[in-house]
C-alpha cells in the first residue's frame, strides 16, 4: 500500500513536470493547446456610425403629452348578442328585486351603476334618460403651464365630460374651450391653479423638410405614453377631409388613439398634430397625416381667445381649373379657381363675380388652385378689404371687395335640383355635331336637357349623363342646340380647342370642358 502511494506520487510529479515543460515551450495556453487556440475566431464586432437616440427628446416632451377620455350622455342599452336590447335608462333598474336574474347578472359582470366586482359606482349611475359613458379616447398635449391643451375635434365631438390622464397616471377633469370642425382641432382646459404643467410649443413647420426625423407620442389603443419614430414623407397632402387640407405625411407608426397627439422634431417642438391614417386594414401601414403646426397655432389661439375661429368669406362655390378648362377659357396655364356660382348676397356676388370667372390672384398674389384660394381667403379676418383678380372673356379684371365672416354652418350654393327623369320629346331632339350629344329644350326654358350621350364620346368620358341640363357654354346662356352651336363656332374661330359647358344635376353645378377642335 505504501509502495503504491509512492508510485502515484511519482507519477503525479512526472505529469507536473511535463506540464511545466509544455507551458514553458508555449504549447499550452490557458488550458487550450496552442494549435487549437490559434484556430478559434474572435467575436464579431462592428464599428458602425451611431444613430442619434430619441431618448433625450422623449424624456423632455412625454410629461406634456396626455390621454384624453371622452364621455357622452347616452341612453344605456345592453345587447344580448342576438339583436335584442334592454333599455336601462332612468332609475327603473334599481327597482328590480335583488334576486332578479338581470340585476344579479349586471352586479356580477358590470352594468349601469355597478363595477365588475358588484360594487356600486356613482360615476356609472344613470342620470335622467341616459348617463355618461366613455365614447372616445384619444391623445393631446399641453401648450401652456396653466393647463390649456390641444387635441382633435373628432376626439371630443359630442362629448359632455372630459378626463385628461397624465403620463404618471394622474386623472384630471377638463372642460371644452372651443373646437373647429374645418381643421379638426379642439382646445381643452384643466383647472388646477396649484399645479404647473409641463408644456411644449409649436415649431415653424415651413422649415420642415421631407426626410426630417420626427417622433410621435400618443395613446394608441389606450396604451398611453407610446413613442414611435419616422420621417416626414411628404408635405401639402390633400386627403379630401375639408377645404383647408394641407397635411404633413409621416411614416411613424400612428394608430387609433393617436388622434390629437403631437409629432415632434428633434428639438422637442410640435411640427404637426396627428389626425388621420390611411389604412385598408384599420392598423398602421406607414401613412399618417398631421395638421401642420402653423395652421394649428392660429386656430388654437382663436379658440382660446374667442371659443371659435373667425375666417374671411368670399361666398362663391369653386372648382379646380383643369388643363381642358384652361384651354376652353384661353388661359395659358391650368391655375386659379373656377367660380361655379356666387352665393346670393355674398361679398363675391356684391363685387360682381359671376359663374365662369377664374380667380387668378388675391392682393396681387397668384392663386395656384381652388384649395389655395380657400386657405388664402380663410386666413383673412372678416371685414378685410381685398383685391381679387379674375379672368373673364379672355382678359383680366380686378374686383375690390370687403370679405365677410364665414357662417358657422356654411352651405355651398347649389343649383335647384333637376329632375333626371324628365320626359323627353323626340321631335325636338337635336344632335350636336361631333360632340356625341343630343339635346332638347329644358322645361321652363332654362338651358337644354341632355337626351342622349354617345358612350365613345369625349362627353361620356367627362361624365355627362342623360337627364342632366346644360345651362351655359363659355359663360353664355343657351336655350337650344342652335345656341350651343353658335357659341362653339365662335370658339373655333378664336382657335380654342375646348368649350366650357356648365352642367346642372341633382348633385349640383359643375363645369366640364369638351373637345371641339375639328368637329362638325
Amino acid at each position: 500500500m505504501i509502495t503504491r502511494i509512492k508510485d502515484l506520487i511519482s507519477v503525479k510529479s512526472a505529469l507536473q513536470a511535463s506540464a511545466a515543460g509544455l507551458i514553458a515551450a508555449g504549447v499550452i495556453v490557458s488550458g487550450v493547446p496552442q494549435g487549437i487556440a490559434a484556430a478559434m475566431a474572435a467575436p464579431v464586432t462592428v464599428q458602425a456610425p451611431q444613430v442619434p437616440s430619441f431618448a433625450d427628446v422623449v424624456s423632455a416632451v412625454t410629461p406634456a403629452v396626455v390621454s384624453v377620455r371622452v364621455q357622452t350622455n347616452v341612453e344605456e342599452t345592453a345587447d344580448d348578442g342576438n339583436g335584442f336590447s334592454f333599455n336601462f335608462g332612468g332609475e327603473g333598474f334599481d327597482q328590480l328585486p335583488d334576486d332578479h336574474p338581470l340585476k344579479r347578472f349586471f352586479k356580477e359582470f358590470g352594468g349601469p351603476g355597478f363595477d365588475g366586482d358588484g360594487r356600486r359606482n356613482p360615476h356609472k349611475m344613470p342620470h335622467g334618460k341616459g348617463h355618461l359613458r366613455p365614447t372616445a379616447q384619444g391623445s393631446g398635449f399641453f401648450i401652456s403651464a396653466d393647463g390649456y391643451l390641444v387635441t382633435n375635434n373628432h376626439v371630443v365631438s359630442d362629448g359632455e365630460a372630459f378626463t385628461v390622464v397624465l403620463n404618471d397616471g394622474t386623472e384630471l377633469d377638463a372642460k371644452l374651450v372651443g373646437k373647429d370642425s374645418r381643421t379638426d382641432l379642439a382646445v381643452l382646459k384643466v383647472d388646477e391653479p396649484k399645479r404647473t404643467f409641463t408644456y411644449v410649443k409649436f415649431a415653424d413647420d415651413s422649415k420642415v423638410r421631407v426626410g426630417d426625423w420626427v417622433v410621435a407620442v400618443g395613446n394608441p389603443f389606450g396604451l398611453g405614453g407610446t413613442v414611435t419614430s419616422g420621417i416626414i414623407s411628404a408635405r401639402g397632402r390633400d386627403i379630401g377631409s375639408g377645404p383647408y387640407d394641407d397635411y404633413l405625411q409621416v411614416d411613424a407608426a400612428v394608430n387609433k388613439g393617436n388622434s390629437g397627439g403631437p409629432t415632434f422634431n428633434l428639438s422637442g417642438e410640435v411640427v404637426g398634430i396627428n389626425t388621420a391614417i390611411f389604412s385598408p386594414s384599420g392598423g398602421n401601414v406607414g401613412i399618417a397625416f398631421a395638421i401642420p403646426s402653423t395652421v394649428a397655432e392660429g386656430v388654437v389661439n382663436d379658440l382660446i381667445k374667442n371659443g371659435s375661429v373667425s375666417r374671411g368669406w368670399l361666398g362663391v362655390q369653386i372648382q379646380p381649373v383643369t388643363k381642358d378648362i384652361a384651354d376652353s377659357l384661353g388661359l395659358s396655364e391650368a391655375s386659379g379657381a373656377l367660380v361655379v356660382a356666387p352665393q346670393e348676397g355674398s361679398p363675391g356676388q356684391k363685387a360682381g363675380m359671376k359663374k365662369g370667372d377664374v380667380v387668378t390672384a388675391v392682393n396681387g398674389e397668384p392663386i395656384k388652385d381652388a384649395r389655395d384660394l380657400a386657405k388664402r381667403i380663410a386666413a383673412f379676418r372678416p371685414g378685410t378689404k381685398a383685391e381679387v383678380t379674375i379672368w373673364r372673356d379672355g382678359k383680366s379684371q380686378v374686383l375690390s371687395l370687403e370679405l365677410g365672416s364665414l357662417p358657422a354652418d356654411q352651405q355651398q350654393a347649389k343649383a335647384d335640383d333637376q329632375n333626371s327623369e324628365q320626359e323627353t320629346q323626340p321631335s325636338t331632339d337635336k344632335a350636336l355635331a361631333g360632340l356625341g350629344l343630343s339635346v332638347s329644350p329644358a322645361d321652363g326654358g332654362n338651358g337644354v336637357t341632355v337626351t342622349q350621350v354617345d358612350p365613345d364620346s369625349d362627353a361620356a368620358d367627362k361624365g355627362l349623363k342623360q337627364g342632366e341640363t346644360i345651362t351655359s357654354v363659355n359663360n353664355q346662356e343657351v336655350k337650344s342646340a342652335e345656341d350651343i352651336e353658335k357659341v362653339i363656332d365662335k370658339a373655333r374661330n378664336q382657335g380654342r380647342p375646348k368649350a366650357l359647358f356648365q352642367v346642372e344635376s341633382q348633385q349640383g353645378t359643375r363645369f366640364v370642358a369638351l373637345d371641339i377642335a375639328n368637329k362638325g
